[in-house]
C-alpha cells in the first residue's frame, strides 16, 4: 500500500468504497477526530458509513502530503459536504502512521471544530465567534 493510493481512496470515498476500509487500515487501527476515538477496523468502518448518512456529498481534497523519514505522513485537506442543502468546508490536517504491509494504524485528525464547524452554527456561532473575542482580549 503506497500513500497515493490511500490519498486516492480518501479522495474518492463513496458509500461502496467505505465498506474497503480493511484493504487500507490494519485490524486494531487507532482512529481520533474532534468527535470519536475508536479501536478496530469495525469502528474505523462505523465512522466512515456513518459519515455518509450525517452530512450530504461528503469527499475529501487532499492539499499537501508530508512523508517523514520514518514512514509517518501528515496530510492537509478541505473536508466538503452539504449541510441542509449549502456547501461547507472543514480545513484539516491528518497524521498516519502505517504498519509493515503499509495499512495504517494510527489515524488522527487535527481541526478546529469550533471555527471549521461551530461558528457556522446561527445561534451557537454567534456565541463560540463572542467567546473567541473574548479570549483573545
Amino acid at each position: 500500500m503506497t500513500l497515493t493510493e490511500i490519498i486516492t481512496w480518501f479522495e474518492t470515498l463513496s458509500p461502496a468504497s467505505a465498506g474497503e476500509v480493511a484493504r487500507y487500515y490494519t485490524d486494531e487501527a487507532f482512529f481520533k477526530d474532534p468527535f470519536n476515538e475508536h479501536t478496530g477496523i469495525a469502528q474505523v468502518k462505523h465512522v466512515y458509513e456513518h459519515m455518509f448518512k450525517q452530512v450530504g456529498n461528503p469527499r475529501f481534497k487532499v492539499h499537501q502530503r508530508f512523508l517523514a523519514a520514518n514512514g509517518e505522513a501528515m496530510l492537509t485537506w478541505d473536508f466538503l459536504f452539504e449541510m441542509r442543502g449549502a456547501p461547507q468546508v472543514v480545513r484539516g490536517s491528518t497524521h498516519l502512521k502505517f504498519a509493515a504491509d503499509g495499512r495504517i494504524s494510527h489515524h488522527r485528525d487535527y481541526w478546529d471544530v469550533a471555527e471549521e464547524l461551530y461558528e457556522k452554527i446561527p445561534l451557537l456561532g454567534g456565541l463560540m465567534r463572542w467567546i473567541k473575542r473574548r479570549a483573545a482580549e
